[in-house]
């Protein structure tokens, strides 16, 4: 009986150690969790990532069948949890995580030992950038991020230094950036000036950066991470182009203040003109004005009867004769 009772006793106690205890778990608040019975992720039926509406328009026709997975059942934060030990539970952080453009997670030395990335522009300068984005895992694609990526997070930044090299590569800034149409030799000046394809990079960081959030935001539908926010903050070139560069800009500056105190002073010019018209005008109108109210007197005048503007002249003529020193009557000759 004894024996027997031991027997039971050691049985429970291995199911305790080896089966209970280990297989309670909790997901944390920043967490969420997905658990394979057999190797298999547990999944909700006949439903996949295509049906998401927040993935709704990020792939075209040719994407969706290449990226269509499968919805996980997802574990929540909370618990006790409890799973068998034919089953596994694979946690995943979404909280948002801030890494540099320069880290490669699967070569420490790679990119000057993680600091700065390098790129070619238009003009064949090969510059170095500085900056950040910040992702965070979709738990809308889940499946994706587990085991359609074999190292997500080397995967998602291959894929944004890929979209950002191309865009470097391939930049130009817009040719009036005011809007406004520009006279055809400054035109042609201020194309020059423009040809230097790091210094359009550096006055359109914003743009830049807006083109490389809009390029990684199907990111959450093909590899389960969202690209939150991209954030390029320094260019740097070539030690070598870095003087020529400088007096390039020290013309470009001082070529744009002449242009812009040419247009200031024939905006003034222009201004002045106008004003002097409008003064011109008034004048104009203001000898016009009693000459009308006049007619207009003599109009009604003239509807009093036939003798009328006869006699107004009269009394307007004795009136001028009593202002006046000298009279001078035009005589008949003989």
């Amino acid at each position: 009986m004894t024996l027997i009772f031991g027997y039971f006793f050691g049985i429970g106690l291995y199911l305790l150690f080896r089966v209970i205890i280990p297989g309670i778990y909790v997901v944390e608040q920043n967490e969420r969790a997905v658990k394979t019975v057999f190797g298999r992720a547990q999944r909700l039926p006949k439903a996949s990532t295509l049906e998401e509406p927040a993935f709704e328009g990020m792939l075209n026709e040719d994407e969706k069948e290449r990226y269509r997975y499968p919805q996980m059942r997802v574990i929540p934060p909370g618990g006790p949890y409890f799973r068998w030990p034919w089953e596994r539970v694979h946690k995943v952080s979404v909280a948002t995580e801030l890494v540099d453009i320069a880290f490669d997670p699967e070569d420490r030395k790679a990119n000057q030992h993680n600091t700065i990335l390098e790129a070619v522009t238009k003009d064949q300068l090969n510059i170095g950038l500085r900056g950040q984005f910040r992702y965070t895992v979709s738990d809308k694609n889940l499946y994706a991020y587990l085991f359609g990526v074999k190292n997500p997070l080397a995967h998602i930044i291959g894929y944004f230094v890929a979209i950002l090299r191309e865009r470097i590569a391939n930049f130009e800034a817009p040719v009036r950036e005011q809007g406004a149409a520009a006279p055809s030799g400054q035109t042609s000046l201020i194309a020059e000036i423009r040809g230097i394809s790091i210094n359009d990079l550096r006055k359109n960081l914003g743009e830049l950066n807006r083109h490389m959030e809009e390029e990684c935001r199907p990111s959450a539908a093909r590899y389960g991470i969202t690209l939150d926010a991209a954030l390029i903050t320094a260019i740097e070139p070539p030690a070598e182009v870095e003087s020529a560069l400088a007096a390039i800009n020290t013309v470009r500056n001082e070529v744009s203040s002449d242009i812009s105190l040419a247009q200031a002073s024939a905006d003034q010019k222009i201004v002045q003109s106008k004003r002097a018209v409008e003064i011109e005008t008034l004048r104009a109108e203001a000898e016009v004005q009693p000459l009308r109210q006049l007619a207009v007197q003599l109009g009604e005048l003239k509807k009093t009867g036939p003798h009328a503007l006869k006699n107004y002249t009269r009394n307007v003529g004795l009136a001028l004769y009593s202002k006046a020193r000298k009279i001078l009557f035009a005589t008949e000759e003989k």
